[in-house]
């Protein structure tokens, strides 16, 4: 076994080698002791900063729609006169912002608690925190279900029922990736331990982001008392929670540069007490974030997660397939476009955007090369870290939902939707900003084992060697599938050679 692992660190260090050596953009040199110095880091351009400007119109035209909204029901009934435009072919109903802010304020407020809880016990109990979500969050979605069919809400209760046997189906796909999923998982947390300044930004982003949350509560408050019917506001709140995704988004992506600048340079000057490591780390990773590389992040933050979503769902669909050759070719079809767009969007892009300073389209596309031209790839496609993370959040988001949800079917029970929907996905975004410390760990791992796997060697040689024997394994277990298909193909081939007519 040793020797197993040996020999694919080996070719693995060999191929990352290259790698390094071609790329004029790692900025690193090996001196004669084995370490890694920093070279003399160049000034960055700003990148993208067309969607950094898209960003920061998008905030302003938003931030004041949220004020119209809730300044027209505070304290005083139609305060703006928007009624006008409304009564003559939606309904009217009274209403105030009064009354539902405070919802929402329980609902920032639980998220908080949930997302401060989760990095206070990051370090003692992180694991079985991951694993209950990933046990519990299938039964919760029932249980909703049963909720809300119980409450009259139809819809929610088909959607959280279908969303339950979708997850359950999920977890069975992929239960024998859990044990090295969670390895993988404890070894970021490990890292992000010794790294108490990390911490302390996402509690500030955290922080950040329940301020403007305040804002966007005001509004989302003001939209449930609007004189207008049902579909009035629910466009709205669309609207508005399609804006708070994309700002939670890119403040998590944010926290996602801070922190892997901040381990890719541990790991590359081998440790956190090596004296090499510059002075001022984290701000210098923090003033490149929020400068230079924010309007890549505000970027990267409009596709990612929904591209990760389904490649997660096709890769778990086209595991169990079976023989099924007409579903394993439309499964096949859909994988290989998602495979084209995680090229160019894959969250690994934050690395190479802390660490260089590229685009993020360049970024994503140079770390997914060095991922497959050094084998990394059969090991990330095989590793559920990221789904296993979602879940956490989800779970968070729920549980914040539902107590928003039930204090607002005692007082307002026409509006226990709108308001439940909402308030989750607040706790989704304040809990997914405590979890992306995590994730950001695991990209910056992944990144520094396919550069040079001494990295993590010198890191952790335990847990090298238990990488590099689950990346031996899985390219044999591809070459065995590819040796299949071959040998497959050339059967039917010749089968039909034999029946054709001379």
């Amino acid at each position: 076994m040793n020797n197993v692992s040996h020999s694919s660190s080996s070719s693995s260090s060999v191929n990352s080698a290259s790698i390094s050596a071609s790329d004029p953009n790692v900025g690193r040199s090996r001196s004669g002791d084995g370490s890694q110095t920093m070279a003399a880091e160049p000034s960055r351009r700003w990148r993208d900063v067309f969607w950094l400007g898209i960003f920061m119109i998008h905030l302003i035209l938003v931030g004041g729609a949220l004020a119209v909204l809730g300044l027209n029901r505070f304290k005083k009934s139609d305060r703006l006169n928007l009624d006008q435009y409304t009564k003559k072919y939606l309904e009217n109903q009274k209403g105030l912002t009064e009354d539902y802010w405070p919802l929402y304020a329980l609902a920032g407020g639980v998220g908080t608690v949930l997302g401060w809880t989760w990095l206070l016990f990051l370090g003692s109990q992180a694991s079985h925190m991951m694993k209950i979500a990933v046990h519990i969050l299938t039964t919760y979605l029932a249980v909703l279900s049963v909720l809300c069919f119980w409450m009259e809400q139809f819809f929610w209760g088909v959607a959280f029922a279908v969303g339950a046997g979708l997850l359950f189906l999920y977890v069975l796909a992929v239960i024998d990736r859990l044990p090295f999923t969670m390895l993988v998982l404890q070894a970021a947390v490990k890292m992000v331990w010794s790294l108490p300044e990390v911490m302390r930004v996402a509690y500030a982003f955290m922080l950040i982001m329940l301020l403007w949350m305040g804002i966007w509560s005001f509004g989302a408050a003001g939209v449930v008392a609007l004189g207008i019917g049902d579909g009035g506001r629910w466009w709205l709140l669309v609207v508005l929670s399609v804006s708070l995704f994309w700002t939670g988004a890119v403040l998590c992506n944010t926290v996602h540069v801070i922190v892997s600048g901040m381990v890719f340079l541990v790991l590359s000057h081998g440790g956190r007490e090596a004296s090499s490591i510059p002075p001022k780390s984290l701000m210098k990773s923090l003033r490149y974030a929020v400068t230079t590389s924010f309007g890549s992040i505000c970027y990267g933050s409009l596709f990612t997660a929904a591209i990760r979503s389904w490649r997660w769902k096709i890769r778990g669909v086209r595991s169990k397939i079976g023989n099924n050759e007409c579903l394993l070719c439309c499964v096949d079809f859909l994988f290989h476009l998602v495979e084209t767009l995680v090229r160019f969007f894959n969250k690994y892009a934050y690395v190479q955007i802390a660490v260089s300073g590229k685009s993020f389209n360049h970024s994503a596309r140079d770390a997914w090369e060095l991922f497959q031209s050094t084998g990394v790839e059969a090991l990330i496609a095989y590793d559920c870290s990221g789904a296993v993370l979602l879940m956490g959040t989800l779970l968070g988001g729920l549980i914040t939902g539902t107590c928003s949800g039930i204090w607002t079917w005692v007082k307002y029970r026409d509006r226990v939707a709108m308001v439940g929907s909402t308030a989750m996905l607040m706790g989704m975004i304040l809990v997914g900003i405590a979890m992306v410390v995590v994730e950001s760990a695991v990209t910056s791992i992944y990144i520094c084992y396919a550069e040079d796997p001494l990295l993590i060697h010198r890191w952790d040689p335990e847990f090298f060697n238990q990488m590099s024997e689950m990346l031996h394994q899985r390219l044999q277990h591809r070459s065995a599938r590819a040796r299949e298909v071959l040998t497959h193909n050339r059967v039917d081939n010749h089968h039909t050679l034999e029946t054709l007519p001379f």
